[in-house]
This record gives structure tokens, sequence and C-alpha cells, in this order.
């Protein structure tokens, strides 16, 4: 007695090659879209561009605190009170402003957190903390 008909056996060693066809139809058709055709209809003399040279990259601005609780504003000492008026004046001299806050490890949180209330006021959005790398 048989345990399988004859027609289970020819199906199971044909191989259906209708996936892999379409499959290679489908690389076919995304290679012939995406290949650009070489464009010589007519000869052109384009125009020439000139060259834009890069704009250079803006200087950042320093605020440092001491450990004694001095201000200094790039190289200059400031007071705090006049802090805010020389952010204002930086800030319309250079719309996109960027501030560094450096602070002493010693200095006091509340000197920083009034600095950078300042430049809130002032409405600066660029305003980074310094910070160092532990030496190992």
């Amino acid at each position: 007695m048989k345990k399988c008909s004859h027609s289970a056996h020819e199906s199971l060693t044909e191989l259906n090659i209708t996936p892999l066809l379409d499959l290679a139809f489908v690389l076919l058709v995304i290679f012939i879209i995406t290949t650009i055709p070489p464009v010589k209809d007519t000869d052109l003399k384009l125009p020439s561009a000139s060259k834009h040279e890069k704009d250079p990259p803006r200087k950042a601005n320093y605020i440092s605190l001491d450990a004694d609780g001095k201000l200094y504003l790039n190289t200059k000492e400031i007071r705090l009170t006049d802090l805010l008026q020389e952010l204002l004046n930086l800030r319309e001299n250079d719309p996109d402003l960027n501030i560094i806050v450096r602070g002493d490890a010693k200095t006091h949180y509340k000197d920083i957190r009034a600095v950078l209330d300042l430049c809130q006021q002032a409405n600066i959005v660029k305003v980074d903390l310094a910070t160092e790398t532990e030496k190992k």
C-alpha cells in the first residue's frame, strides 16, 4: 500500500520560480527608473558661477567668573550690574550671539545663576557652560 499519492511527489520536486521572476522584474524596473539618460540634445555654453567664500566662523564671547567673585566679559573685568547692558550691546551687533560661561570650580552656583539670568534677560539663546574633562 502506498503512503503518498503520486501527485504529492511531483509537486515537491517542481520548483516554483514565480516569486523569483517577480523579484527580477522589480529590480529591472528600479534599475531602469534610477538610470538617468545623458542629456545631449543641443550644445549649450552654460554661464560660469563665481566662487563664494565661506563666512568666517563667529567668535564666541566668554563670561568668566573666578573664585574671588570677579566677573570678566572676554578679557575685560566688569561688574554684574553692567553686564546686562554689555550683553544687549553685543546682541545688537550680532543677533546670533554665542556666550560661553566659564566658572571656577570654587565659584558659588548663585553667581553663575545670576549670569545665566542676565543672559536670558538679554534674550541670548546660545549659552554654553564650559567644563574640563577629568584627567585620570
